[in-house]
């Protein structure tokens, strides 16, 4: 089978490649990968070179590989530096390498694409010998599910690697206060006293789908999106083009929901949604406000998962402060291909420290969580 590659994501139809994405994804939909690249958010300036890999048979796709050539570790959420530090003072070149993931969103899903684990056999065994011709040093496929983990388990010479985030489960509760209701009093009354004072400064918050807004609101959203990069002195990975592609796109799965204080907005999130569950992914304010970031990115989060039916609430990477506020550790999986035998072995050796530390981190973050104990 000879893997085809694909530099640009319109070169191929949404219809034949959004047959092998589920419904629950919305980050591996044509939608969102393509307006990425058509904002220039990701692209050869940026680092972030597409190259989607693909085996298609008889004119039909069978699988394919959501791909980028990376010439530096940012925006991917998991971390490599060290790795590529190692390299450099070895002499080894780390970069260009191989990454399959969804550009600066560390959300988990199918990377391989395909209709059964099989199909996808073909196209991952043939990433090695890829590899070796386009000299990359290695492949990288990060925050996969267990039908991606299926596959690559089938595949030799690859070291999974683990990492923990924070994810929110509604079971099945009626109200925010159904929900307040299984914790313990001291927590209760804590997340209750939060939301007061964010109440008490006078905020109101406004729930739009992607289509109610208009270019001025897009404007708003993004100001408060580039905020948090410029406070620390960061550029924005996003560009302004790709909220409103976005909106255009697939408005269907975008949340955005306002603070205002009267009738003017002063912060915001913006989630995505999908199946049943519900994506918190930027926020941003103009000025800051006490408490305002805990209420826009979860409480209002919370409430919205609780009304809308939606059973799970992830909301990113990090977030020791998720935890007391009742998200509870998940544990992430990734896979990496590395081509130098010294490196493999050095990585291998700590890859299976990390893993004892991960597994040890989340149990011991279970304890953390606010729930009452039955």
């Amino acid at each position: 089978m000879p893997l085809q590659r694909l530099q640009n994501l319109s070169e191929i139809s949404s219809h034949a490649w959004d047959a092998l994405v589920p419904d629950n994804q919305p980050f591996l939909r044509h939608a969102f990968l393509s307006a990425l690249e058509d904002s220039g958010s990701v692209g050869p300036h940026s680092g972030w070179q597409p190259e989607h890999l693909l085996h298609i048979e008889d004119d039909r796709l069978i699988a394919a590989l959501p791909s980028y050539r990376k010439w530096h570790s940012y925006g991917e959420y998991v971390f490599d530096h060290g790795w590529a530090d190692a390299c450099a003072r070895a002499g080894i070149d780390y970069y260009p390498k191989l990454l399959t993931a969804v550009p600066f969103s560390p959300v988990s899903g199918p990377r391989l694409l395909a209709a059964r684990v099989e199909d996808g056999f073909e196209l991952l065994k043939s990433l090695p010998g890829y590899l070796e011709i386009e000299a990359l040093s290695s492949a990288h496929i990060n925050f996969t599910d267990a039908f991606t983990d299926a596959a690559m388990a089938e595949q030799p010479g690859w070291l999974q690697r683990i990492g923990c985030q924070y994810h929110w489960q509604n079971r099945g509760y009626r109200d925010f206060q159904d929900f307040l209701d299984v914790l313990a009093s001291r927590k209760r009354k804590q997340m209750r006293k939060e939301r007061e004072q964010v109440a008490g400064q006078g905020f109101e918050f406004e729930w739009l789908e992607g289509g109610a807004l208009d270019e001025a609101q897009w404007d708003f959203v993004y100001a408060c999106y580039a905020n948090t990069y410029a406070v620390r002195r960061q550029t924005p990975y996003l560009t302004r083009e790709f909220f409103s592609l976005l909106a255009e796109r697939m408005p269907e799965a975008i949340r955005v929901v306002l603070a205002k204080q009267g009738s003017r907005p002063v912060a915001m999130a913006f989630s995505l949604v999908g199946g049943d569950s519900f994506y918190g992914r930027y926020w941003g304010c103009l000025a800051e406000f006490d408490r305002l970031h805990f209420e826009t990115c979860f409480y209002q989060g919370m409430d919205y998962a609780i009304a809308q039916g939606y059973q799970r609430f992830d909301a990113g990477a990090q977030g020791e402060h998720k935890l007391i506020r009742g998200f509870e550790p998940v544990i992430t999986h990734s896979w990496h291909y590395l081509r130098h035998p010294g490196l493999k072995a050095a990585v291998k050796d700590f890859l299976k420290q990390e893993r004892a530390g991960v597994l040890a981190y989340a149990e011991e973050a279970r304890a953390a969580l606010p729930y009452r104990q039955t």
